[in-house]
């Protein structure tokens, strides 16, 4: 076996203690994957300048990007390492919730339930401290807020936009995609729009909704470099078609706002 001595320290590091079957059935697999995922990745280069995303924040963008890509058994995996790696309860539990305005219940439920096995494994309790800051009567307008404070003036009025048979969807899109998750603690804005960046270019199909999201990342502070970094990192977990995908949309979507 030639796994490098980084990538193993690497794995220990998200795995404490844990030793892979596939290094006794698959060695030459996971000695590729290994040296791949967990040194090459991990020591990608960089250009002068530009910082390197802590581990905490690769791992909320990993489990974003599995929620996308229906990847429930490597997300049963990675919870327990981006634990390790950081990332709180409260937030891997606020990945999950906002899943659901980009993908459904019928794709969430099933990290819903394995992230709550999960917890109990490890002895946190259920349910976690309450996150929520909005009410049924104020949910409208603190939604319409976040959108104006994620995409600009131009949502102030996006509720009530639209065709008269279908604006109910702008409506739901303020106060329950925006009002019920967005609101919510746990994560900033910059978290939120890097993980729906996630959610939707590991979904594959929704180019549209990914140059939106891909410029609100930009406009609040996740630049170029970072979504880059982001989608590299995602790379052993999600392969290279929608992440080629991803990089083109960034770079239009850079390219349009100079």
């Amino acid at each position: 076996m030639a796994i490098t001595d980084f990538a193993k320290e690497y794995h220990e590091k998200m795995f404490p203690g844990y030793v892979s079957k596939f290094l006794e059935t698959d060695p030459e697999f996971i000695e590729r994957f290994d040296n791949f995922a967990f040194d090459e990745v991990i020591n990608m280069p960089l250009q002068d300048g530009v910082e390197k995303i802590d581990d905490k924040t690769l791992h909320m963008a990993i489990l974003a990007v599995l929620l996308g890509c229906q990847g429930i058994d490597e997300f049963k995996a990675i919870l327990p390492a981006a634990l390790e790696m950081g990332v709180t309860p409260v937030e891997a539990k606020e990945i999950v919730y906002q899943a659901v305005a980009y993908l459904g219940i019928g794709r969430v439920f099933s990290f819903l339930k394995a992230t709550n096995e999960i917890f109990e494994s490890r002895g946190i309790s259920l349910p976690l401290e309450p996150q929520a800051t909005t009410t049924t009567e104020n949910r409208r307008e603190a939604g319409t807020q976040a959108q104006v404070d994620i995409f600009g003036e131009g949502m102030k009025d996006f509720w009530q936009s639209g065709p008269e048979d279908s604006r109910h969807i702008n409506y739901w899109l303020a106060d329950n995609c925006f009002g019920d998750y967005y609101t919510r603690k746990g994560l900033d804005y910059k978290q939120r729009e890097m993980i729906t960046f996630c959610y939707i270019y590991a979904q594959g199909g929704c180019e549209p909704q990914l140059m939106g999201h891909t410029k609100a990342n930009m406009r609040i502070g996740n630049d170029k470099n970072f979504l880059i970094q982001i989608i590299s990192h995602c790379i052993p977990f999600i392969g290279y078609p929608r992440t080629l995908n991803a990089l083109n949309i960034i770079n239009k979507a850079a390219e349009e706002m100079k």
